[in-house]
């Protein structure tokens, strides 16, 4: 599997510079993670540019890629499975084959199962906390879960009244990405994130952020619900530097007051390409290095 532009060419084109420049640019603190968003498997016949079938043998080349380089850690941005709970049996002994450390964020297609069985989804996944952070280095990475409230993903039956109190609350005001399909973080889960990037700013950390649903840009048919909320926090932190996400399988791209929003395309997607990443994180930059479908991209940290 080729992919689009090696790191060493991204180091050169994105610093233009010679080869002792680009070493300058990696220090003791330099890392280099996997991305893969979106596998969604399901033993279902293939709809539009869904191939549900062809994702296990496309996550079995991403893990042998991945399992080349010395990676910290590999992420999953959501919708690792699109139906049926037996999905998981046929893709986490896949995903167990990584060698480095694996992270999952839920996606509202993790969802589609069984009422009964999606308490032990955290288990497959095994995922302790449905919000929750960890550190690398001088980063903070802050996992959110946009599912919290949602017609899929909320559980108890007060995220479930919550849920549909804030779900009319926006439609009354017909706000386009407000959709089923979709979901919100809680103010609980909000109060979280307030207090993770306290503690960034007081660590001089910097701070990505993983989720499913994105925030930006602008999308009418896959945002959170209350990405204002979300947006309005971070824009008071000028520690976060990232927000990664799936959702949309077509990708995006913008960034705003210093801080990225990229969107990672899907891999159940294209009839030929698979796609995912990796992402090398140096002192001032975030260098991508997309394979198949996903673009090649470098990111200026300020």
């Amino acid at each position: 599997m080729k992919f689009i532009i090696s790191i060493g060419l991204i180091l050169a084109l994105f610093m233009g510079c010679g080869q002792s420049k680009q070493n300058d640019l990696l220090d003791s603190t330099s890392f280099e993670i996997g991305i893969i968003s979106d596998c969604q498997y399901c033993y279902c016949d293939s709809r539009g540019e869904r191939h549900y079938k062809k994702s296990p043998q496309r996550l079995i080349e991403a893990v042998h890629l991945l399992n080349q380089k010395d990676l910290k850690y590999t992420i999953h941005l959501g919708d690792f499975i699109d139906r049926n709970f037996s999905s998981y049996d046929t893709l986490i002994p896949i995903w167990n084959k990584l060698n480095s450390k694996k992270y999952h964020v839920l996606g509202n297609h993790d969802f589609l199962v069984a009422d009964s069985l999606k308490i032990k989804i955290f288990n497959k996944l095994e995922i302790k906390d449905r919000y929750y952070s960890f550190t690398q280095d001088n980063w903070r990475f802050i996992v959110l879960d946009g599912n919290d409230l949602s017609f899929h993903g909320a559980l108890s039956e007060i995220k479930k009244q919550q849920t549909d109190s804030i779900y009319k609350f926006f439609k009354k005001d017909s706000v386009p990405h407000v959709k089923k399909g979709n979901g919100a973080l809680s103010k609980e889960q909000l109060h979280w994130v307030r207090s993770e990037l306290e503690i960034a700013k007081k660590n001089e950390e910097n701070v990505g952020f993983y989720c499913h649903f994105p925030a930006l840009p602008f999308d009418a048919s896959h945002n959170l619900w209350n990405r204002e909320d979300l947006l309005e926090l971070i824009s008071e932190y000028s520690c976060v530097k990232l927000f990664f996400n799936g959702h949309n399988h077509e990708g995006g791209y913008v960034e705003k007051s210093g801080v990225h929003y990229l969107t990672y395309k899907a891999m159940v997607n294209s009839d030929d390409k698979s796609s995912f990443a990796t992402a090398l994180f140096t002192k001032d930059s975030v260098l991508i290095e997309g394979y198949g479908r996903e673009v090649s991209r470098g990111l200026k940290i300020n």
